[in-house]
């Protein structure tokens, strides 16, 4: 039998097993410095790494300013969002030569969003064959590179 080793996942599964703490700042508004996998900043978004990502380079793109809805966005945070997201996939592609991607915002708690009071949209690569066994007899996936080998890999694209 081969093991996979993947040990900064247990922050995840011990974050999910037990009852999260309260706090007033959401992890957006916490952590976009670059000591939390920030890897570029605009004058009104930023990009950031998911901290649990689905796949390798899995990113984030959001405002700065704590909004739910959509509708909230001013046309000069809509307009710079939607530029980073491009910077995003052309660097995503530069260094990780992906097959296509899975770019969405999910709004509201209904609308599957994990995290309902800051919008952000998710930028994740996919390859073709990316799903194997162990996401689908195992319920677990497996990431192959360390989150600060991604963030340094990407920042220099941006």
């Amino acid at each position: 039998m081969k093991r996979i080793w993947a040990p900064w996942r247990s922050v995840y599964i011990e974050a999910i097993s037990t009852k999260p703490a309260k706090t007033k700042k959401c992890f957006l508004c916490a952590n976009n410095s670059l000591s939390n996998f920030l890897v570029a900043k605009g004058t009104h978004a930023f990009v950031i790494l998911n901290r649990y990502p689905y796949n390798p380079g899995h990113l984030l793109v959001a405002p700065y300013r704590h909004v739910s809805s959509i509708e909230q966005l001013s046309d000069i945070e809509i307009c710079e969002i939607f530029k980073l997201i491009t910077k995003s996939v052309k660097a995503l592609k530069a260094s990780f030569q992906p097959d296509g991607f899975n770019i969405g915002l999910n709004l509201g708690k209904a609308g599957g969003a994990g995290l309902a009071g800051h919008l952000h949209f998710h930028i994740v690569p996919r390859w073709i064959g990316d799903t194997n066994f162990m996401a689908v007899l195992a319920d677990t996936k497996v990431i192959n590179e360390e989150l600060k080998k991604t963030q340094k890999k990407l920042k220099g694209l941006f």
